[in-house]
Protein backbone atom coordinates (compact mmCIF):
# COMPACT_ATOMS: atom_id res chain seq x y z
CA UNK A 1 0.00 0.00 0.00
CA UNK A 2 1.42 3.20 -1.10
CA UNK A 3 1.71 6.26 1.18
CA UNK A 4 -0.94 8.05 -0.28
CA UNK A 5 -2.87 5.43 -0.08
CA UNK A 6 -2.29 4.93 3.41
CA UNK A 7 -3.18 8.27 4.44
CA UNK A 8 -6.22 8.16 2.65
CA UNK A 9 -7.28 5.45 4.58
CA UNK A 10 -6.85 7.03 8.00
CA UNK A 11 -8.12 10.64 6.66
CA UNK A 12 -11.52 8.34 5.48
CA UNK A 13 -11.28 6.77 9.07
CA UNK A 14 -10.93 10.08 10.82
CA UNK A 15 -14.25 11.37 8.78
CA UNK A 16 -16.04 8.50 9.51
CA UNK A 17 -15.61 8.25 13.29
CA UNK A 18 -16.27 12.03 13.21
CA UNK A 19 -19.70 11.55 11.50
CA UNK A 20 -20.55 8.81 14.18
CA UNK A 21 -20.05 10.74 16.99
CA UNK A 22 -21.79 13.94 15.21
CA UNK A 23 -24.89 11.40 14.28
CA UNK A 24 -24.43 9.36 17.95
CA UNK A 25 -24.04 12.58 20.14
CA UNK A 26 -27.56 12.13 21.87
CA UNK A 27 -26.57 9.14 23.77
CA UNK A 28 -22.68 9.31 24.15
CA UNK A 29 -22.49 11.73 27.18
CA UNK A 30 -22.64 8.52 29.63
CA UNK A 31 -20.21 6.24 27.94
CA UNK A 32 -17.60 9.69 26.87
CA UNK A 33 -17.92 10.56 30.39
CA UNK A 34 -17.13 6.50 32.11
CA UNK A 35 -14.22 6.00 29.67
CA UNK A 36 -12.40 9.40 30.49
CA UNK A 37 -13.26 8.24 34.13
CA UNK A 38 -10.93 5.26 33.61
CA UNK A 39 -8.67 6.95 31.84
CA UNK A 40 -8.00 9.14 34.32
CA UNK A 41 -8.46 6.59 37.58
CA UNK A 42 -6.29 3.95 35.25
CA UNK A 43 -2.91 5.13 37.36
CA UNK A 44 -4.24 4.70 40.41
CA UNK A 45 -5.63 1.02 39.54
CA UNK A 46 -1.83 -0.15 38.51
CA UNK A 47 -0.38 1.69 41.76
CA UNK A 48 -2.64 -0.31 43.47
CA UNK A 49 -1.61 -3.80 40.90
CA UNK A 50 2.10 -3.53 42.06
CA UNK A 51 1.10 -3.72 45.49
CA UNK A 52 -0.31 -6.98 45.40
CA UNK A 53 -4.50 -5.94 44.32
CA UNK A 54 -6.35 -7.30 41.95
CA UNK A 55 -7.17 -5.70 38.75
CA UNK A 56 -11.08 -6.34 39.63
CA UNK A 57 -10.51 -5.26 43.24
CA UNK A 58 -8.74 -2.60 42.79
CA UNK A 59 -11.31 -1.27 39.63
CA UNK A 60 -14.04 -1.92 42.15
CA UNK A 61 -12.12 -0.01 45.65
CA UNK A 62 -11.63 2.99 43.25
CA UNK A 63 -15.45 3.35 41.91
CA UNK A 64 -16.76 2.91 45.20
CA UNK A 65 -14.61 5.88 46.90
CA UNK A 66 -15.17 8.03 43.74
CA UNK A 67 -18.51 7.43 43.50
CA UNK A 68 -18.82 8.18 47.34
CA UNK A 69 -16.50 11.76 47.01
CA UNK A 70 -18.70 12.82 43.87
CA UNK A 71 -22.04 12.34 45.63
CA UNK A 72 -20.69 14.01 48.97
CA UNK A 73 -19.71 16.95 47.26
CA UNK A 74 -22.93 17.21 45.07
CA UNK A 75 -24.98 16.64 48.00
CA UNK A 76 -22.59 19.63 49.58
CA UNK A 77 -21.64 21.83 47.26
CA UNK A 78 -24.37 21.85 44.70
CA UNK A 79 -27.17 23.60 46.76
CA UNK A 80 -24.75 26.56 48.30
CA UNK A 81 -23.57 26.98 44.57
CA UNK A 82 -27.00 27.48 43.21
CA UNK A 83 -27.92 29.57 45.99
CA UNK A 84 -24.94 31.90 45.55
CA UNK A 85 -25.13 31.41 41.35
CA UNK A 86 -28.86 32.44 41.50
CA UNK A 87 -28.56 35.64 43.79
CA UNK A 88 -25.63 37.14 41.65
CA UNK A 89 -27.71 36.59 38.89
CA UNK A 90 -30.39 38.59 40.51
CA UNK A 91 -28.19 41.28 41.73
CA UNK A 92 -25.91 41.29 38.56
CA UNK A 93 -28.23 44.47 36.69
CA UNK A 94 -27.85 46.30 39.80
CA UNK A 95 -24.68 45.77 39.99
CA UNK A 96 -23.85 46.98 36.35
CA UNK A 97 -26.12 50.08 36.65
CA UNK A 98 -24.00 50.90 39.69
CA UNK A 99 -21.18 50.91 37.63
CA UNK A 100 -21.90 52.69 34.65
CA UNK A 101 -23.04 55.70 37.71
CA UNK A 102 -19.79 55.66 39.06
CA UNK A 103 -18.05 55.65 35.58
CA UNK A 104 -20.23 58.74 34.91
CA UNK A 105 -19.39 60.44 38.00
CA UNK A 106 -15.62 59.69 37.67
CA UNK A 107 -15.21 60.09 34.15
CA UNK A 108 -18.05 62.48 32.95
CA UNK A 109 -15.64 65.95 33.93
CA UNK A 110 -13.59 64.38 31.42
CA UNK A 111 -15.23 62.86 28.62
CA UNK A 112 -17.50 66.21 28.63
CA UNK A 113 -14.65 68.66 28.67
CA UNK A 114 -13.42 65.56 25.33
CA UNK A 115 -16.30 65.24 23.67
CA UNK A 116 -19.48 66.73 25.66
CA UNK A 117 -22.85 65.32 27.37
CA UNK A 118 -23.34 63.32 24.07
CA UNK A 119 -20.25 61.42 24.50
CA UNK A 120 -20.66 60.54 27.75
CA UNK A 121 -24.45 59.54 27.05
CA UNK A 122 -22.64 57.41 24.09
CA UNK A 123 -20.15 55.85 26.47
CA UNK A 124 -22.65 54.74 28.57
CA UNK A 125 -25.25 53.71 25.83
CA UNK A 126 -22.21 51.61 24.29
CA UNK A 127 -20.95 49.92 27.47
CA UNK A 128 -24.75 48.80 28.93
CA UNK A 129 -25.31 47.13 25.30
CA UNK A 130 -21.75 45.44 25.35
CA UNK A 131 -22.64 43.73 28.87
CA UNK A 132 -26.51 42.66 27.58
CA UNK A 133 -25.03 41.13 24.66
CA UNK A 134 -22.73 39.22 26.84
CA UNK A 135 -24.98 37.87 28.94
CA UNK A 136 -27.26 37.41 26.42
CA UNK A 137 -24.42 35.29 24.38
CA UNK A 138 -23.28 33.32 27.60
CA UNK A 139 -26.67 32.48 28.62
CA UNK A 140 -27.35 31.21 25.00
CA UNK A 141 -24.03 28.95 24.93
CA UNK A 142 -24.94 27.67 28.26
CA UNK A 143 -28.34 27.04 27.00
CA UNK A 144 -27.46 25.08 24.15
CA UNK A 145 -24.61 22.80 26.30
CA UNK A 146 -28.07 21.96 28.70
CA UNK A 147 -30.25 21.21 25.74
CA UNK A 148 -27.51 19.16 24.74
CA UNK A 149 -27.42 17.24 28.03
CA UNK A 150 -30.97 17.18 28.02
CA UNK A 151 -30.99 15.64 24.80
CA UNK A 152 -28.79 13.07 25.92
CA UNK A 153 -29.96 10.55 28.44
CA UNK A 154 -30.08 13.04 31.22
CA UNK A 155 -28.89 13.17 34.83
CA UNK A 156 -29.80 9.37 35.35
CA UNK A 157 -27.97 8.29 32.89
CA UNK A 158 -24.65 10.14 33.66
CA UNK A 159 -24.86 8.79 37.23
CA UNK A 160 -26.30 5.50 36.70
CA UNK A 161 -24.39 4.29 33.32
CA UNK A 162 -21.06 6.26 33.75
CA UNK A 163 -19.75 4.28 36.89
CA UNK A 164 -20.51 0.91 35.09
CA UNK A 165 -18.61 1.61 32.16
CA UNK A 166 -16.00 3.46 33.44
CA UNK A 167 -15.57 0.00 35.66
CA UNK A 168 -15.93 -2.34 33.01
CA UNK A 169 -13.21 -0.13 30.98
CA UNK A 170 -10.71 0.59 33.95
CA UNK A 171 -11.06 -3.59 34.46
CA UNK A 172 -10.30 -4.65 30.68
CA UNK A 173 -7.77 -1.27 30.24
CA UNK A 174 -4.53 -2.99 29.53
CA UNK A 175 -6.18 -5.63 27.91
CA UNK A 176 -8.38 -3.09 25.33
CA UNK A 177 -4.78 -0.85 24.58
CA UNK A 178 -2.59 -4.18 24.00
CA UNK A 179 -5.95 -4.99 21.41
CA UNK A 180 -5.32 -2.02 19.47
CA UNK A 181 -1.84 -1.98 19.78
CA UNK A 182 -1.70 -5.21 17.78
CA UNK A 183 -4.19 -3.58 15.09
CA UNK A 184 -1.64 -1.23 13.89
CA UNK A 185 0.06 -1.65 10.37
CA UNK A 186 3.42 -3.38 10.94
CA UNK A 187 6.15 -1.15 9.36
CA UNK A 188 4.48 2.01 10.70
CA UNK A 189 4.28 0.48 14.25
CA UNK A 190 6.74 2.28 16.07
CA UNK A 191 5.93 5.40 14.84
CA UNK A 192 2.11 5.05 15.44
CA UNK A 193 3.23 3.67 19.42
CA UNK A 194 5.49 7.24 19.14
CA UNK A 195 2.66 8.96 18.53
CA UNK A 196 0.71 7.43 20.87
CA UNK A 197 3.06 8.08 24.03
CA UNK A 198 3.15 11.39 22.88
CA UNK A 199 -0.78 12.22 22.86
CA UNK A 200 -0.92 10.42 25.96
CA UNK A 201 1.79 12.50 27.47
CA UNK A 202 -0.07 15.86 26.37
CA UNK A 203 -3.52 14.30 27.57
CA UNK A 204 -2.28 12.94 31.11
CA UNK A 205 0.02 16.37 31.46
CA UNK A 206 -2.43 18.71 30.91
CA UNK A 207 -5.98 17.12 32.46
CA UNK A 208 -4.41 15.94 35.58
CA UNK A 209 -2.08 18.18 36.26
CA UNK A 210 -4.56 21.35 35.33
CA UNK A 211 -7.08 19.71 37.19
CA UNK A 212 -5.17 20.08 40.46
CA UNK A 213 -4.08 24.02 39.48
CA UNK A 214 -7.79 24.22 39.31
CA UNK A 215 -8.46 22.62 42.53
CA UNK A 216 -5.89 24.64 44.44
CA UNK A 217 -6.40 28.16 42.62
CA UNK A 218 -10.10 27.62 43.21
CA UNK A 219 -9.57 27.25 46.95
CA UNK A 220 -7.37 29.99 47.10
CA UNK A 221 -9.16 32.54 45.37
CA UNK A 222 -12.43 31.27 47.37
CA UNK A 223 -10.98 31.32 50.89
CA UNK A 224 -8.94 34.72 50.19
CA UNK A 225 -12.21 36.78 48.62
CA UNK A 226 -14.33 35.44 51.85
CA UNK A 227 -11.55 36.28 54.15
CA UNK A 228 -11.91 39.98 52.56
CA UNK A 229 -15.55 39.73 52.54
CA UNK A 230 -16.10 40.52 49.34
CA UNK A 231 -19.67 39.28 48.32
CA UNK A 232 -20.06 35.92 46.12
CA UNK A 233 -16.62 35.53 47.08
CA UNK A 234 -16.69 31.80 47.39
CA UNK A 235 -19.13 31.57 44.05
CA UNK A 236 -16.57 33.81 42.12
CA UNK A 237 -13.43 32.20 43.25
CA UNK A 238 -14.66 28.58 42.30
CA UNK A 239 -15.45 30.05 39.29
CA UNK A 240 -12.20 31.42 38.26
CA UNK A 241 -10.52 28.01 39.61
CA UNK A 242 -12.80 25.94 37.18
CA UNK A 243 -12.55 28.31 34.20
CA UNK A 244 -8.98 28.44 34.98
CA UNK A 245 -8.88 24.65 33.17
CA UNK A 246 -7.54 27.58 30.46
CA UNK A 247 -4.87 28.83 30.98
CA UNK A 248 -5.52 32.78 32.31
CA UNK A 249 -9.20 32.77 31.02
CA UNK A 250 -9.99 32.09 34.47
CA UNK A 251 -8.25 34.48 36.72
CA UNK A 252 -8.93 36.86 34.07
CA UNK A 253 -13.02 36.09 34.59
CA UNK A 254 -12.64 36.15 38.30
CA UNK A 255 -10.71 39.30 38.09
CA UNK A 256 -13.07 41.46 35.82
CA UNK A 257 -15.89 40.04 38.30
CA UNK A 258 -14.36 40.34 41.57
CA UNK A 259 -12.99 44.04 40.25
CA UNK A 260 -16.70 44.50 39.63
CA UNK A 261 -18.46 43.65 42.53
CA UNK A 262 -15.35 45.29 45.08
CA UNK A 263 -16.28 48.94 43.12
CA UNK A 264 -19.90 48.50 43.75
CA UNK A 265 -19.17 47.23 47.47
CA UNK A 266 -16.58 48.95 49.03
CA UNK A 267 -16.15 52.00 47.30
CA UNK A 268 -14.51 54.90 47.90
CA UNK A 269 -12.80 52.45 50.44
CA UNK A 270 -9.80 51.88 47.65
CA UNK A 271 -7.60 49.52 50.39
CA UNK A 272 -10.19 46.71 50.01
CA UNK A 273 -10.77 46.88 46.53
CA UNK A 274 -6.65 46.97 45.97
CA UNK A 275 -6.81 43.60 48.29
CA UNK A 276 -9.54 42.60 45.94
CA UNK A 277 -6.84 43.12 42.88
CA UNK A 278 -3.68 41.48 45.16
CA UNK A 279 -5.58 38.41 45.86
CA UNK A 280 -5.80 37.55 41.97
CA UNK A 281 -2.29 39.02 41.23
CA UNK A 282 -0.65 36.68 44.14
CA UNK A 283 -3.19 33.73 42.63
CA UNK A 284 -1.69 34.09 39.10
CA UNK A 285 2.11 34.83 40.08
CA UNK A 286 1.70 31.53 42.03
CA UNK A 287 0.34 29.64 38.90
CA UNK A 288 2.62 31.01 36.91
CA UNK A 289 5.99 30.04 38.86
CA UNK A 290 4.92 26.91 41.29
CA UNK A 291 1.87 25.63 40.05
CA UNK A 292 2.14 25.34 36.17
CA UNK A 293 5.80 24.16 35.94
CA UNK A 294 5.55 21.84 38.46
CA UNK A 295 2.05 20.25 38.14
CA UNK A 296 1.76 20.63 34.21
CA UNK A 297 5.02 20.72 32.83
CA UNK A 298 6.27 22.39 29.82
CA UNK A 299 6.22 19.45 27.07
CA UNK A 300 2.18 19.76 27.00
CA UNK A 301 2.19 22.02 23.91
CA UNK A 302 -1.55 23.04 24.36
CA UNK A 303 -1.68 27.12 23.42
CA UNK A 304 -4.12 28.75 25.51
CA UNK A 305 -5.94 29.66 22.41
CA UNK A 306 -6.29 26.71 21.20
CA UNK A 307 -7.44 25.07 23.83
CA UNK A 308 -10.02 27.76 23.81
CA UNK A 309 -11.07 27.55 20.35
CA UNK A 310 -11.74 23.32 20.75
CA UNK A 311 -13.53 23.57 24.12
CA UNK A 312 -15.94 26.29 22.49
CA UNK A 313 -16.17 24.12 18.47
CA UNK A 314 -16.87 21.06 20.37
CA UNK A 315 -19.22 22.16 23.42
CA UNK A 316 -20.93 24.29 20.56
CA UNK A 317 -20.80 21.22 18.20
CA UNK A 318 -21.27 18.27 21.00
CA UNK A 319 -23.00 19.59 24.10
CA UNK A 320 -21.47 18.41 27.06
CA UNK A 321 -19.70 15.15 24.71
CA UNK A 322 -18.09 17.88 23.12
CA UNK A 323 -16.59 19.33 26.15
CA UNK A 324 -14.97 15.94 27.56
CA UNK A 325 -13.62 15.29 23.86
CA UNK A 326 -12.14 18.90 23.04
CA UNK A 327 -9.16 18.57 25.64
CA UNK A 328 -8.26 14.92 24.34
CA UNK A 329 -8.90 15.47 21.02
CA UNK A 330 -7.08 19.03 20.67
CA UNK A 331 -4.34 17.54 22.21
CA UNK A 332 -3.66 14.64 20.01
CA UNK A 333 -4.66 16.90 16.98
CA UNK A 334 -1.39 18.81 18.11
CA UNK A 335 1.02 16.12 18.40
CA UNK A 336 -0.02 14.86 14.99
CA UNK A 337 -0.20 18.83 13.49
CA UNK A 338 3.68 19.01 14.72
CA UNK A 339 4.88 15.57 13.88
CA UNK A 340 3.57 16.27 10.25
CA UNK A 341 5.44 19.32 10.43
CA UNK A 342 8.12 17.27 11.02
CA UNK A 343 8.22 14.97 8.68
CA UNK A 344 7.32 17.92 5.83
CA UNK A 345 10.30 19.86 6.87
CA UNK A 346 12.67 16.55 6.59
CA UNK A 347 10.86 15.71 2.86
CA UNK A 348 11.80 16.51 -0.63
CA UNK A 349 8.74 18.86 -0.77
CA UNK A 350 10.52 21.27 1.16
CA UNK A 351 14.10 20.55 0.91
CA UNK A 352 14.16 19.43 -2.17
CA UNK A 353 16.29 16.37 -3.60
CA UNK A 354 18.73 16.26 -0.16
CA UNK A 355 16.64 15.87 1.96
CA UNK A 356 16.13 12.12 1.90
CA UNK A 357 18.53 11.28 4.56
CA UNK A 358 17.57 14.19 6.67
CA UNK A 359 13.89 12.66 6.81
CA UNK A 360 15.80 8.96 7.38
CA UNK A 361 16.94 10.40 10.49
CA UNK A 362 13.40 11.50 11.11
CA UNK A 363 11.59 8.96 10.74
CA UNK A 364 14.44 7.10 12.87
CA UNK A 365 14.08 9.18 15.60
CA UNK A 366 10.19 8.97 15.71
Amino acid sequence: MTIQRQIAFWILALVVLGLMLFTLRTILLPFVAGFALAYLLDPLADRMQRIGIGRLGASLVILVLFVLIFIITLVILVPLGAQQVTAFVEKLPSYVTRLQQLAAEQGGPLLERLGGSKALQEMQTSVGNLISQGIAWFGSFLQSLWSGGQALLGIFSLLVVTPVVAFYMLVDWDRMVSTIDSWMPVKQRDTVRSIARDIDRAIAGFVRGQAMVCVILGTFYAVGLSIIGLNFGAMIGMTAGILSFIPYVGSLTGLILSMGVAIVQFWPDWTMILATLGVFVFGQFVEGNILSPKLVGESVGLHPVWLMFALLAFGALFGFVGLILAVPLAAALGVIARFALKQYLASPLYRGGDAAGLKHQVDADA
